[in-house]
């Protein structure tokens, strides 16, 4: 028994020891990682205030489904340390349903500068759906904008001013 407990031990020393290094098979790059949690990554605006293109943005067939509302814990702006300054919308909130989908629809500086943002959701009313609350936290790049003083308005309410 002895002799088989030291021969056990031996060879795992050996095995461990051997020299080989385990093998990488795929390389870990990942070059559209978000640089914000639960957030997709954005192309860049262009400088005339026209907001980036958007995964929650309206989609073709949204005609066809019921729009909802959607339950808004707190929405906040971010000025990013870039050139151009990029402007960034944290929203959390809760969806109805988990078949409900996040839209945001955002539109370009009025003559105020005023950047009015609508979030709401829509959903299939034939799809049978658990009627429990779907929270969600999400990222939204509203974009680069000419120089000036804007005030961002989500649903109908100023929610922050930034300069550019």
């Amino acid at each position: 028994m002895k002799y088989l407990l030291v021969f056990l031990l031996a060879s795992m020393l050996l095995s461990a020891c051997n020299g080989s290094k385990p093998v990488q098979t795929e390389n870990p790059s990942y070059p559209n990682e978000p640089s914000y949690p639960n957030a997709p990554s954005y192309p860049n605006a262009s400088e005339t205030g026209t907001p980036a293109p958007q995964p929650y943005a309206p989609q073709p067939g949204d005609d066809a489904l019921t729009r909802g509302g959607v339950f808004l814990d707190s929405a906040e702006i971010s000025v990013l340390e870039s050139y151009p300054v990029q402007i960034m919308l944290a929203l959390k909130g809760s969806l109805p349903t988990p078949c409900n989908q996040l839209r945001v629809k955002t539109n370009p500086p009025d003559e105020k500068n005023q950047i009015q943002v609508e979030v709401y959701s829509v959903i299939d009313e034939t799809q049978i759906c658990a009627q429990v609350l779907e929270p969600f936290g999400v990222n939204i790049g509203l974009g680069s904008f000419l120089a000036g003083h804007y005030s961002v308005w989500v649903n109908g309410k100023k929610i922050g001013e930034f300069d550019s």
